[in-house]
């Protein structure tokens, strides 16, 4: 199976910090319900996270949401991180912006040097792929949330589908996928017949977040992961207790994160007021090489990441820090690209 398939898993991050402290109430009660996901410790002070950095993003909480290559409940060290999201919540506005690190993006990871930010997830976990994200684009992630696909479809059905415009173009694309998903995860689904915004029920929002071969390719593929998540996001705002009871028991077993569930019961009373806002792909600048495979270059990485920090997180003239210069000119080096 192709390990595209799997990148809908970062939707479960929705569930997992929004939608159990959304309506449940009772921290005993919610607390049980928490607890059903898989923990995992991390060294927060092992991060690479720099003290510049630390001060200047203290008013945001970036979460990195994974979707990894995986089939079964083993979510660590081994798989591929198919799916990179970051979550940057302000926490003065509530408002949360999405960004997608393409797979393929050529940055520095310790210990093995120049390679697909995509490896760092399988070379040492999720400490290993934070510790990639915080030095390579000047950040401060410290919380994860890793989900394979497997229950995206099952969650998506729960919530009763969700709304999504189909282009014409994309027809063709999504039906082969909604084959292909009704075959690996053994649920029937319909085709789709026409364009138009529509109700796509589990398998076809799967399908549709797999689409990567209209125009735009795997950068608008990305686009359509953030699409459902946006999607869900506001259909899970409509749902009942007893609905959102049964979807956590569902899909809480199957999310393995450091995130403990204290610290999501924290949310409980401001997060009706959160919002989404701006959701980007990066690097925003990219050109491909081909080497020993294929890799997406950020031109340059400094430039990426000045951007970055200027259109998310509000920094006028941001400069990168001496790590990030020097990693982007070690790409410089090893790939010629300037401009």
């Amino acid at each position: 199976m192709k390990t595209f398939f799997k990148v809908l898993g970062i939707i479960i991050l929705i569930i997992v910090i929004f939608l159990v402290t959304m309506f449940i109430s009772g921290y005993l009660y919610l607390n049980s319900k928490l607890s059903q996901m898989q923990q995992v410790e991390i060294d927060e002070n092992n991060l690479n996270v720099a003290d510049q950095v630390e001060q200047q993003l203290s008013g945001y909480r970036n979460i990195a949401i994974y979707g990894v290559d995986s089939r079964d409940s083993d979510l660590g060290e081994g798989n591929r991180s198919d799916c990179i999201i970051i979550a940057s919540i302000n926490n003065d506005t509530k408002e949360i912006n999405l960004v997608s690190v393409y797979r393929d993006t050529y940055v520095d990871i310790e210990g093995y040097g120049l390679d697909k930010i995509t490896h760092a997830y399988s070379y040492g976990g999720p400490e290993l792929a934070l510790k990639t994200l915080n030095k390579n684009l000047d950040l401060n992630v410290k919380e994860f949330v890793t989900v394979n696909f497997d229950a995206v479809a099952d969650a998506v059905d729960a919530l009763g589908g969700v709304e999504i415009r189909i282009e014409e173009d994309e027809i063709e694309y999504l039906n082969s996928g909604i084959r292909d998903t009704s075959r690996h995860t053994g649920i029937k689904s319909s085709y789709i017949s026409e364009a138009g915004r529509q109700t796509l029920n589990g398998v076809q929002a799967v399908a549709y977040s797999r689409i990567r071969y209209t125009e735009g390719g795997d950068y608008r593929r990305t686009e359509r992961m953030r699409t459902v998540i946006e999607a869900m996001f506001e259909k899970l705002k409509t749902k009942n207790i007893s609905e959102i009871n049964d979807l956590a028991d569902q899909i809480l077993p199957e999310v393995y994160t450091n995130i403990k569930p204290n610290e999501i019961i924290g949310l409980a009373p401001t997060i009706l007021t959160y919002k989404m806002s701006d959701s980007i792909g990066w690097p925003y600048e990219v050109k491909g090489i081909t080497t020993d495979r294929w890799y997406g270059v950020p031109v340059t990485l400094e430039k990426n990441v000045k951007r970055l920090h200027e259109e998310i997180f509000g920094e006028e003239n941001y400069t990168p820090s001496e790590t990030v210069q020097e990693i982007s000119d070690d790409i410089i080096d090893n790939t010629g690209y300037t401009n």
